[in-house]
């Protein structure tokens, strides 16, 4: 099982955060670090918590970092043109020489949409728009000149250069919860499927719900991915200090967070999160992204690469 970081970036991350984090997952053998890709913070009380584009911010990191693969958790289809969105991946990826991941969905926030101005359709819409941001990004990575009519994008002879380093194209990244039409998307299109926050049995229905489709659709199970909070301590002192910390940031009272964390978190000590992550592996979890909130706590970025990663490697 891989573990990577995952830093939720409207939460007010600032760029020497980014670089700070990025530079802590490089030294403790952190191999991928993904972002958010929102405007807002979520919570509607932290207005004052912005957010570095997720793009604009990957696209630098990949500028100052060697080895480190950096990616979107995920980035919604309303945001951006496809053809937009496949040039911009592109040209992280040329710039970080082959070490990015697309994560992409339908967006769900919709006072975001509202501030920024994007439209914000009815659940249905959105996922017809993401199948076809689906194609067309697909199509604009490949090889041959693309043409592509559609109920919201219409393309003709693209022939997009320069094409990303990564052939036939980077790994792309869907999420949700494994309903019907997520998992046949998935099926057709993607490298990975990424569930954020599920229990056991969740894990076990939605990736048993990934396979379904994809051998509907003539292909190999794809990796199965987790998205969720990962609280670490050294020991039992050093997990009361943080969970004290992370309570200040997210408006929580310090041991009613830790006796009862949120649904799918993972807090523990090293040796306990391992037993929770052996469990996620056993269940079909190929890598665990790691929500981590308290973005100057270099010292848990230690603790994930140097301490827990090998437990579970």
């Amino acid at each position: 099982m891989e573990l990577c970081l995952m830093i939720e970036g409207q939460e007010g991350v600032t760029w020497p955060q980014w670089l700070a984090l990025a530079r802590a997952c490089e030294q403790h053998g952190i191999a991928t670090m993904f972002r958010s890709d929102h405007y807002l913070n979520l919570d509607g009380r932290h207005p004052e918590r912005g957010s570095l584009d997720a793009w604009a911010t990957l696209a630098a990191l990949a500028a100052v970092t060697t080895s480190l693969r950096l990616g979107t958790m995920v980035s919604p289809a309303t945001f951006r043109h496809p053809s937009e969105l496949a040039k911009v991946v592109t040209a992280a990826d040329q710039i970080s020489g082959g070490r990015v991941e697309l994560g992409l969905g339908a967006g769900w926030h919709e006072r975001e949409h509202e501030a920024f101005g994007f439209p914000f359709a009815a659940t249905r819409v959105r996922m017809d728009v993401l199948e076809e941001q689906l194609q067309v990004v697909l199509g604009a990575w490949g090889e041959v000149p693309f043409s592509f009519h559609g109920a919201h994008y219409e393309l003709s002879d693209l022939d997009a250069q320069p094409k990303p380093v990564q052939r036939p194209h980077p790994p792309l990244i869907m999420g949700g919860s494994a309903g019907p039409r997520s998992a046949a998307l998935a099926a057709r299109f993607a490298d990975e499927y990424n569930t954020p926050f599920p229990s056991l049995e969740d894990v076990r229905e939605r990736n048993a719900a990934i396979h379904q489709a994809c051998e509907l659709a003539g292909r190999q199970p794809i990796p199965f991915s987790v998205m969720t909070g990962v609280v670490l301590g050294s020991d039992a002192g050093d997990l009361r200090d943080r969970v004290r910390r992370l309570s200040a940031v997210i408006g929580a009272e310090p041991d009613a967070l830790q006796a009862e964390p949120p649904a799918g978190w993972i807090m523990g000590t090293v040796d306990q999160a391992a037993e929770r992550l052996h469990e996620l592996e056993e269940a079909g979890v190929s890598r665990v992204m790691c929500q981590h909130l308290l973005h100057d706590d270099l010292d848990a970025v230690g603790l994930l690469g140097d301490r827990l990663a090998p437990l579970v490697a």
